[in-house]
């Protein structure tokens, strides 16, 4: 007789997701293809900054906060200041007062050297002062005319280092040639958040394809987590501002979910 168990992992919508539509959209979005829930991108678009907003929105479509991605990237430099610490201080409030249980942050960039220096020890002070998981992420490095540059500290692969939450990001293994499963294995319990996305390893293109379209093994991952009882979240953080339409955005995005159901299933054969 076959018993068919499945994992009670969620799958959240990330807000990047949407763009160029905004952040209300990926709630309501997120509402009506039946997501578990959105990790917000903490960006430019001031309602990404804002919690009382943001409760708002949680409370209007019923959609949970279950992540906060901390505003890490360049062009969010400005966004809650430029101190990185009083960034990641907003960022876990937010998530505290929303309800989110992961805040996602990115190695330091290398010219933020004290932030580096300190970067594991400061993180470790404030995994002591809140439940919330700090899950840091895999990035990639640059290349250029057979050079290779790491642009951030203490490296761009949390891997190998005393990080006890990483966040494993499936395109960013496409861009630096990395392999996935291996980076999981290696991990073990460490892996606490997925970026579900794919990539065809075009050289410093982090593409976020939707699941399936790329090189990445997005099927074999899933597959593996759901059978080692992951429970940490999938979150689909795809790249969809070329979409000719929001049908055809919306098309992305039930594509996106329904992949990362589907192969999120574990079965047991039981006589």
């Amino acid at each position: 007789m076959s018993d068919i168990r499945v994992p009670s992992g969620e799958v959240a919508l990330s807000t990047a997701s949407v763009y160029p539509e905004r952040t209300p959209d990926a709630f309501e979005l997120a509402a009506r293809l039946g997501y578990d829930g959105v990790e917000i991108m903490v960006g430019q678009d001031p309602v990404s900054q804002d919690v009382e907003v943001l409760q708002r929105l949680r409370d209007h479509y019923q959609i949970p906060v279950l992540a906060i991605h901390a505003p890490c990237l360049l062009v969010t430099q400005r966004v809650w200041g430029r101190d990185p610490w009083v960034k990641l201080r907003r960022a876990r409030e937010a998530a505290e007062r929303l309800g989110a249980r992961t805040v996602v942050v990115h190695p330091p960039f290398r010219w933020q050297r004290d932030y580096a220096k300190e970067f594991e020890k400061g993180l470790a002070r404030m995994r002591d002062e809140t439940d919330i998981v700090f899950a840091v992420e895999n990035m990639f490095p640059l290349r250029a005319r057979g050079n290779e540059v790491v642009p951030y500290a203490p490296d761009w692969n949390p891997v190998d280092y005393d990080f006890p939450d990483v966040t494993l990001d499936l395109s960013h293994t496409a861009v630096s040639g990395s392999d996935a499963m291996e980076m999981a294995t290696k991990l073990g319990d460490r892996l606490a958040h997925l970026h579900l996305a794919d990539g065809l390893g075009t050289t410093n293109k982090d593409e976020h394809l939707v699941p399936g379209r790329g090189t990445q093994p997005c099927a074999p991952m899933l597959e593996r987590l759901a059978g080692s009882g992951y429970r940490g979240l999938i979150v689909l953080e795809i790249n969809t501002r070329r979409a000719a339409s929001r049908t055809e955005r919306i098309e992305d995005l039930t594509e996106a979910l329904a992949f990362a159901r589907h192969h999120f299933a574990a079965s047991s054969t039981a006589s």
